[in-house]
């Protein structure tokens, strides 16, 4: 009897020490997320801290980046330089079926100047406070995005998940100048037809509550120069027409119409990205001097450039009656010029129709992505246009549906400004979100109307 309880003991214990507790599996499972999420940030802080600011952006660097991180997550990689020394790369995630439109995944890997000075942290440190706050120029716009999509992926392949469609991912130089030596030329390229894209998803803006904004629209950059002449005269003397005094008539003029549309956005009854936006953006006048200008000289020539974004609603034709009647009229000496920094944009796609992206049942991706989102257990606020310009216009100006889209909840929105930032665990949130909408928009067998099974979503 001493034996057969000395042998159940015996067993006893080598159950017990032999098998983790809960507990200790628990722990276990806890310290690997840890470790994966600690990686994840650390990847992201890799590529936050590679300055490709303007003017000078470090392209080079930034593609030896994101090949890496493809060729660990074995996808097919192309190198492309419409322009010398500006690399578009393009990522491929084959599908099981690619005679289906493929998904195009934009993001563009270049940034917008910052003031190091008036940073609490420095701009491309990637720096994280005991917050969770990653502080960095991109952050929020939009090497966040760029990575999450990687990220998204590397989950995906990670639980054996094969797409139906083939998965496009663009990194794009110079869309903070305008695009023009990169998604345009990559929309516009003869092989871009090849790739046979059915939906590109481009970036979108943070969110200061709990639901993450959409987009479905833009506004157009029109960039106006309007330029006033006059004869020059003496510091002292009043006189009519001069260049100065025409051009303050026209800074009014515009002021007033700013004025106007802005209201409607104040009073509630329309959103920013729904009116024509008026902003100065420099006055040049004068004549130099050794220490500043001639003050006793009153210049020939002043000249004022505003930033205009018009949205898909707006009637073209009367804006630029507008311009030319009211705020540069030739009868003061006035001329103007749209698309002095080639930003003159069409509120129409090659079809002639408004560049809008359906947001009902007849875009069948709009709905995958409602249902994507809600599964990742986020939610949606009602669809925008949005109120700048993206390199999503250059996709939807070939007819194509392109949805703008960063997954930033409960977030200031601080693209271009001071202390950018963005919390690790809303970074860590959105790769669950992409992850879902890839997973949804690589699964959908559009040529049939059918959706793939529920069990493999």
């Amino acid at each position: 009897m001493e034996g057969t309880l000395a042998s159940h003991l015996f067993l006893f214990f080598l159950i017990v020490f032999s098998h983790p507790s809960k507990s200790q599996s628990l722990q276990q499972q806890n310290q690997e997320e840890e470790d994966e999420s600690s990686s994840i940030i650390s990847r992201f802080q890799q590529y936050l801290q590679i300055d490709t600011s303007h003017p000078n952006p470090n392209y080079l660097a930034s593609a030896q980046f994101i090949l890496s991180q493809a060729k660990t997550l074995n996808l097919d990689s192309e190198t492309v330089e419409f322009v010398p020394g500006k690399p578009l790369l393009l990522l491929k995630w084959p599908g099981k079926n690619p005679s289906l439109p493929s998904i195009l995944l934009n993001s563009h890997t270049d940034v917008v100047a910052a003031e190091h000075s008036k940073w609490s942290h420095p701009p491309f440190s990637g720096h994280v406070d005991p917050a969770g706050n990653i502080f960095a120029r991109g952050s929020q716009d939009m090497k966040c995005v760029g990575l999450q999509y990687l990220e998204a992926i590397r989950r995906l392949k990670r639980s054996g998940y094969e797409p139906i469609r083939t998965v496009y991912l663009s990194f794009v130089p110079d869309e903070e100048t305008g695009g023009h030596d990169g998604a345009e030329k990559l929309a516009e390229w003869e092989r871009f037809e090849e790739m046979n894209v059915g939906v590109v998803l481009d970036e979108g803006l943070a969110s200061t509550n709990e639901a993450y904004r959409v987009f479905y629209a833009e506004r157009c950059p029109w960039w106006l120069v309007i330029r006033a002449f006059g004869a020059p005269g003496h510091g002292s003397k009043l006189y009519d027409n001069s260049a100065m005094e025409n051009l303050m008539k026209s800074i009014e003029s515009v002021r007033r119409f700013r004025a106007a549309q802005f209201d409607m956005v104040k009073a509630g009854l329309k959103a920013e990205g729904e009116v024509i936006s008026v902003n100065m953006a420099f006055l040049k006048a004068g004549t130099p001097a050794p220490t500043g200008f001639v003050m006793n000289l009153q210049p020939s020539e002043a000249e004022a450039g505003f930033d205009i974004r018009v949205p898909p609603s707006a009637d073209e034709e009367s804006l630029e009656k507008r311009i030319a009647e009211e705020w540069a009229p030739s009868s003061r000496n006035m001329t103007f010029k749209l698309g002095q920094f080639k930003q003159r944009g069409s509120l129409r796609d090659k079809f002639g129709k408004p560049e809008l992206t359906a947001t009902d049942s007849s875009n069948p991706w709009w709905k995958l992505l409602e249902d994507a989102v809600k599964r990742a257990n986020g939610k949606l606020n009602k669809p925008e246009i949005f109120p700048a310009s993206t390199d999503a216009r250059y996709f939807r100006s070939r007819g194509l549906p392109a949805i703008g889209f960063s997954p930033m909840a409960n977030t200031p929105i601080l693209l271009h400004d001071h202390n950018e930032f963005l919390n690790q665990a809303e970074y860590l949130k959105g790769i669950e979100i992409y992850e879902s909408i890839i997973k949804a928009y690589a699964s959908y067998v559009e040529s049939t109307g059918d959706k793939v099974p529920k069990d493999e979503l």
